[in-house]
């Protein structure tokens, strides 16, 4: 058995220690070795159980990615307003500042005008970010100006919202670059990361601008699910009933109706109706809110 002296060899050792599987003959003078100490054997040993080892490897990174699938989010993927620190409702719309993008509810907006119209109007003669305090733009010129600085300053919430603004006006390449950078800047805002991935999502499932690929689509909801984002996880509930696989269905469904996602709450009752049936008979029933997006 090779020595290993540094962290990252042991980590590599330890990714797929509980997956190796060996016979535990070792590969001088066909001496067999114990079990608990064999962690591979000879070199006929692992040509012929390489396959054995594979398998064993992909069943184990497909339970590790199920326990972190299946993790209940403290909060939604909007997380909360950055003044009264209460959770952002996903039925009510925040407002997004577009000098600092940060989510303000719609209490604070109007707790803020109403504090600068009212207790200062004679001090103040211009309305400010309930947050930063920058000056309030009058215009889509200065709107503009203002999201492009956060661009530059690689703010992904800015980035993602740019590249919503690209899909919608057709240019689906740029909306694709800007939904890959908000993801890749390091150390970003996991709630604008978890946004861009579910617009990845529909990009692949849609096939606008890139080509339709159902795998990156299916992975790009698991990394919004994981996020936080209640329709990604809607959605992968909807992908695992017309799956036939249930049970996953019906967990996504609870995590989802967990963060406030109504039409999952409707799914499950919907499930709750027809439990009891086989996937096939399930699949025949008339749902109205399990359905292919």
């Amino acid at each position: 058995m090779a020595m290993m002296s540094e962290d990252g060899e042991i980590a590599d050792m330890m990714c797929c220690a509980s997956c190796l599987w060996s016979c535990g003959t070792a590969d001088v003078d066909n001496i067999k070795l114990k079990e608990d100490n064999v962690l591979d054997g000879s070199a006929a040993c692992q040509k012929d159980h390489t396959s054995q080892q594979e398998r064993d490897c992909e069943s184990r990174a497909a339970e590790i990615r199920d326990d972190t699938l299946f993790r209940q989010p403290e909060s939604s993927h909007l997380g909360e307003c950055p003044i009264c620190l209460l959770p952002l409702s996903l039925d009510t719309k925040a407002i997004m500042q577009s000098c600092c993008s940060k989510l303000i509810c719609i209490g604070c907006c109007c707790a803020s005008i109403r504090y600068e119209v009212v207790v200062k109007a004679k001090m103040i003669k211009k309305r400010s970010c309930p947050f930063c305090r920058q000056p309030e733009p009058k215009s889509a010129a200065e709107i503009e100006l203002y999201k492009m600085k956060r661009r530059k300053a690689n703010d992904p919430a800015a980035i993602q919202e740019a590249g919503k603004r690209c899909y919608h006006d057709g240019d689906y390449e740029r909306a694709f670059e800007y939904f890959s950078k908000a993801i890749d800047i390091e150390a970003g805002d996991a709630d604008a990361e978890a946004e861009a991935h579910y617009c990845l999502s529909f990009m692949y499932r849609d096939g606008k601008g890139i080509g339709r690929d159902t795998q990156k689509r299916l992975y790009h909801l698991e990394e919004a699910a994981i996020g936080g984002h209640p329709k990604a996880r809607h959605d992968l509930g909807v992908h695992e009933v017309y799956q036939g696989r249930i049970e996953r269905a019906a967990r996504h469904f609870i995590i989802a109706a967990n963060l406030g996602h109504d039409a999952s709450l409707k799914a499950l009752r919907e499930l709750r109706v027809a439990r009891g049936k086989s996937a096939v008979k399930i699949l025949s029933q008339p749902f109205v809110h399990i359905r292919p997006p």
